[in-house]
């Protein structure tokens, strides 16, 4: 039996999202499921307002009016996510051979390994008896991944944590100094592994620039390396800590993972579903003009998907505010749209899949007595409209560890 639960739900009316504090045009939102998988596969809308003949980049305006200074602004407006074929499709395609099934797989000892090492640690981590799950263990094991994939060294892997956190702080000082910082950095980087190459990421985009200066520029490796450091760990941290908080206040949930642990990677995607750490995309604009859901959209009009409310759509899943891990896939084989659709979906989503498997079965199977520290609705959790992402996650540990995994 599954448990109904809707704290969090999406207001298309909430203040944040309706109030434009740049006197921007109206946002179209799209919340059916079949709207939103049609917009995101439909190449006539673009995230670079830039693509319309005569537009300008709507995004880097409005960095600039935030406070971003424009020497380093093109790390933030030239990331896979802001950018539209041809440069998505070529960017891409240099580091899509990072995230093969194949490779992917061969990773899956060692995050075993980095999530069993964190697991252990757990309780000398505890303070007047509760552990934070995200400072000790989500951001840990995500973060650690993600630098070994791209190969930045175990020294320096306390500087992107801090790069990560000045970024989510969207404070202009913090991020200009972030951004300088970052450049200089990966210029370093770049000249360690053109000296000395090591079977990574960042050895391979150096090698892709060297080779053929068309394929990625100075600024394109830096802003690659920046999208793919922040992406693949700030995502997966948040996923593992709601799917930590969604299991641990659905205990029957749990308790049938428990006993059937092959349900574990329907679970991962039924808890990506129902609480994704990403509710909004970012904006896309109409090159011409379509009609969606019986809307028309003009060619110039911002339209915004709300990934969240795609996923509850009571015309796509039954019963949809209730967390059920043995939901099935339907005959799509797409159980949701967290990781997105189309040319933008997730390039890191089999790893994030591996990290959380990884990280709810050795954590629950580790410690059965596992408990949140604070009532659910004592949970602090950022303050964005754009996402769904815990500040801290206190839990108390059972008083003795098992051995044993979901």
């Amino acid at each position: 039996m599954a448990v109904e639960h809707a704290s969090h739900r999406f207001s298309p009316a909430a203040p944040e999202l309706v109030e434009d504090p740049f006197g921007g045009s109206p946002v179209w939102m799209l919340t059916r499921h079949d709207d939103v998988t049609a917009m995101l596969g439909d190449r006539r809308f673009v995230t670079n307002s830039r693509s319309l003949s005569g537009g300008s980049d709507f995004y880097a305006e409005m960095l600039v009016q935030l406070g971003i200074d424009e020497t380093v602004l093109p790390y933030l407006t030239g990331n896979l996510v802001h950018v539209d074929p041809e440069d998505h499709t070529r960017l891409r395609r240099l580091v899509t051979r990072a995230f093969t099934p194949r490779r992917i797989a061969k990773l899956r000892p060692r995050v075993q390994g980095i999530t069993d090492e964190l697991v252990d640690a757990l309780p000398a981590r505890a303070e007047r008896g509760a552990v934070d799950l995200v400072e000790h263990f989500a951001y840990p094991l995500s973060i650690t991944v993600i630098c070994e994939l791209l190969g930045v060294p175990v020294q320096d892997r306390p500087l992107w944590r801090a790069w990560s956190e000045d970024i989510a702080s969207m404070d202009p000082k913090r991020m200009n100094s972030m951004l300088a910082d970052v450049s200089a950095y990966v210029d370093d980087l770049a000249r360690e592994r053109r000296a000395r190459p090591a079977d990574d990421l960042v050895t391979g985009l150096v090698q892709a620039r060297d080779e053929d200066s068309g394929r990625l520029s100075d600024t394109e490796l830096i802003t690659m390396v920046l999208t793919l450091m922040v992406a693949g760990h700030e995502t997966t941290a948040h996923l593992i800590g709601n799917g930590i908080t969604a299991l641990l206040t659905h205990r029957d949930q749990l308790e049938l993972l428990r006993a059937n642990p092959e349900l574990m990677p329907g679970a991962v995607q039924e808890i990506l579903r129902w609480c994704s750490p990403i509710v909004l995309t970012q904006l896309r604009f109409a090159t011409e003009e379509v009609t969606i859901g019986g809307a028309r959209i003009r060619r110039g009009e911002q339209v915004q998907a709300v990934l969240s409310a795609a996923n509850h759509d009571p015309g796509r899943y039954p019963d949809p505010d209730v967390l059920d891990i043995t939901r099935r896939v339907d005959s799509s084989g797409h159980p949701h749209l967290a990781y997105s659709h189309g040319a933008y979906y997730c390039l890191g989503a089999s790893l994030a899949n591996q990290e959380a498997e990884a990280a709810f079965s050795t954590l629950f199977g580790r410690y059965p007595g596992l408990a949140l520290a604070v009532p659910e609705g004592e949970l602090a959790w950022r303050p964005q409209p754009h996402a769904r992402q815990l500040i801290r996650l206190p839990v108390t540990l059972s008083s003795i560890p098992e051995r044993s995994a979901v």
